[in-house]
């Protein structure tokens, strides 16, 4: 019979998993509040669980049918996400050096943080050509390299970026690793030769450079070094001197704190910097409105994964009112922000909440014909997935990551949590769908 020692959040959520019931549903079962068994589901294998309820615990695990100890031991040993173990990353991976480079010099520490991070590449990311050549441009001083790189004239530097942020959305990744492995050396002469209203825009544009170089590791799961990116965004950012650009960078910022664990931080940054672009802006165009949105929603996410509802429904409340002023669905200043846009993100909220029906329900109220960024609508299907398979609807679950195939290949062939979704359908499902669900796997290139 399955046993537990010493109950950890991780284990709680397996086994409420494998019982199939909501958070709601399990509290109520232990007597528990809900936002105990939330913080449990958001918290894993970092929280330990009261005397009271270790002996809860013990007691469902006890009258457990066998079916459900099977799931039970199934979800334990593949982590509180249900990852498989083949692409669970490495804790040291998270604390890599961050490869800051001081006096231009290549020194032994990067050499042995480009070995590491070549290692954490086929070990703990999503397996892309690109990665590594992108990891060495991020790490490496900007003059190592086959050859000395060479300024970009400015209008030349901002239709290569816009080019990165447009392919980015698009969902073609390994066309940005490419782009990105390409400009990022050419950062420190481009800047260089830039004198007066020049080099403020290259640090603007720079600013958003190292937002794509972010977004993108996070996309494939190198979540260390995203926060490297995250971190440079800001510095460009600053340099700038530009409300929207400093506003922009603690967009990637905070998604770079919420990815690493550090959701208190990630609210508290959104919410600081939304309100300072209110002060210093008054929100008189159509970027900072945007903006100012984009950053209120990535906080309420934030919030969402702290067990903060109050926080987190505060800050859907102004998104959107800020949607409202907008006033349409775009995509200023690469935010895709507006109503719609709102929409998606009360979806991703549910589901960090623990509430897979509620963000089933939402889902089903957004307007696809309104999604225009493949990226956008392939997070939403993504979403859908997981909540259809934390619901217990395995084909459904199967059924949505076919469509997000359809719409964006590279973000489920990328994706580590598409590869954890895969490994809990394959892990739950029976019969004909498990079998359905391993194909589907194998053909799209991911690991069950």
């Amino acid at each position: 019979m399955a046993t537990v020692t010493n109950w950890t959040g991780q284990d709680a959520n397996a086994l409420r998993r494998a019982l199939r019931m909501s958070v709601t549903g399990f509290a109520e079962h232990l007597g528990a509040a809900r936002r105990t068994v939330a913080k449990w589901s958001s918290q894993g294998e970092n929280i330990q669980l009261r005397a009271d309820m270790q002996a809860a615990l013990d007691t469902v695990l006890a009258r457990a049918a066998p079916d459900v100890l099977e799931r039970f031991e199934a979800l334990r040993g593949q982590g509180t996400s249900g990852a498989l173990a083949a692409t669970t990353r490495p804790p040291a991976a998270l604390d890599a050096d961050t490869g800051r480079d001081n006096d231009g010099v290549e020194s032994d520490g990067d050499v042995q943080r480009r070995q590491f991070l070549q290692g954490a590449t086929v070990g703990g990311m999503a397996a892309l050509p690109g990665v590594t050549p992108l990891l060495d441009a991020l790490v490496s001083a900007p003059t190592v390299g086959p050859a000395e790189p060479v300024a970009l004239p400015l209008r030349d530097f901002a239709r290569d970026v816009a080019t990165a942020k447009a392919a980015y959305q698009a969902c073609r990744y390994e066309q940005v690793l490419g782009r990105l492995a390409t400009l990022l050396p050419a950062l420190a002469p481009t800047r260089a030769e830039a004198e007066g209203d020049q080099r403020t825009r290259i640090d603007a544009l720079t600013s958003d450079l190292y937002h794509v170089v972010g977004s993108v590791l996070l996309k494939v799961g190198d979540r260390g070094m995203a926060l490297v990116a995250a971190e440079r965004s800001a510095h460009a950012g600053a340099a700038s001197q530009d409300p929207v650009a400093i506003a922009t960078s603690a967009r990637i910022m905070t998604h770079a704190l919420m990815s690493n664990g550090h959701t208190r931080q990630a609210r508290n940054l959104a919410e600081n910097a939304a309100g300072t672009l209110e002060r210093d802006t008054h929100l008189r165009s159509t970027d900072q409105v945007a903006v100012y949105g984009a950053l209120l929603l990535r906080g309420a996410i934030a919030a969402a994964r702290s067990d903060d509802r109050d926080s987190a429904q505060a800050m859907i409340d102004e998104a959107t009112r800020a949607a409202a002023r907008l006033g349409y669905d775009g995509n200023d200043r690469w935010t895709g922000f507006g109503a719609t846009n709102v929409q998606l993100h009360q979806v991703n909220i549910a589901l960090a909440l623990g509430d897979a029906g509620t963000a089933i329900a939402l889902a089903r109220q957004v307007p696809l014909d309104k999604i225009h960024l493949a990226e956008r609508k392939a997070s939403l299907f993504v979403d859908v997935a997981r909540a259809y398979t934390q619901w217990g609807r395995y084909e459904h679950g199967l059924n949505v990551l076919r469509i997000a195939y359809d719409v964006a290949p590279e973000e489920l062939r990328c994706r580590p949590a598409v590869q954890r979704i895969a490994g809990d359908l394959a892990a739950l499902s029976r019969g004909h769908v498990r079998t359905e669900v391993i194909e589907f796997a194998h053909r799209i290139g991911i690991p069950v």
